[in-house]
């Protein structure tokens, strides 16, 4: 998901902001290759080309879901990526990963897929420890949630959350991340200028 405007960010766009000489979605793009060969990515027309170069030489497939509608929130970005998923690859489950975690641990993923796929659920996420969801670094079953997305977008409640309720999920307690050794970096969000300089200093 990289379609937001970038508004905590400044006038840069957060998704190719370097981060210690790489694009953050390269960072995250190259974690997820090692649980996925294809990767959809969701934005606005006006950042293909940028990110485009960014991921150049990738070794994931990389298509785009762009925008039909710009700046219409995670609901409508989740939504587009699952429908690209599921008409471009026919592929029964997603992640859902945002541009700005680019510490994503692949391991989780690995984690989510299996909880959902044991209990034939539509869907895994993380209920973290506060009671909130981690819906934008969960996994999904793609045409469910897809069409949960675009049922949400047409109601007056348009929270990620209103669509995850419509479908059959299950949850993950945080937790239960310690045991499994996830990386604790894995939900750290770099959605300010600050946040990603603080990144760069510990990369480097």
């Amino acid at each position: 998901m990289a379609g937001g405007y970038s508004t905590r960010f400044g006038d840069e766009d957060k998704a190719v902001a370097d981060l210690a000489g790489t694009p953050m979605i390269r960072r995250v793009v190259d974690r997820l290759a090692a649980v996925t060969d294809a990767v959809v990515v969701n934005c606005r027309e006006d950042q293909r080309g940028a990110i485009a170069a960014a991921l150049e030489g990738c070794a994931p497939t990389i298509e785009f879901a762009l925008d039909p509608v710009e700046d219409r929130g995670p609901v409508a970005g989740i939504g587009t990526g699952l429908e690209a998923v599921d008409e471009t690859y026919g592929r029964e489950f997603a992640t859902v990963v945002a541009c700005d975690m680019p510490f994503v641990d692949p391991d989780l993923l690995e984690l989510l897929f299996e909880r959902a796929r044991d209990a034939d659920a539509d869907g895994a996420v993380v209920q973290l420890e506060d009671g909130w969801y981690q819906t934008t670094q969960a996994v999904y079953r793609t045409e469910p949630m897809a069409r949960a997305c675009a049922e949400t977008l047409e109601s007056d409640d348009k929270r990620i959350v209103a669509a995850l309720e419509r479908v059959d999920y299950v949850t993950v307690a945080e937790k239960v991340l310690e045991d499994a050794d996830v990386d604790d970096a894995t939900f750290e969000s770099l959605d300010t200028k600050e946040a990603l300089e603080a990144a760069a200093t510990r990369l480097e």
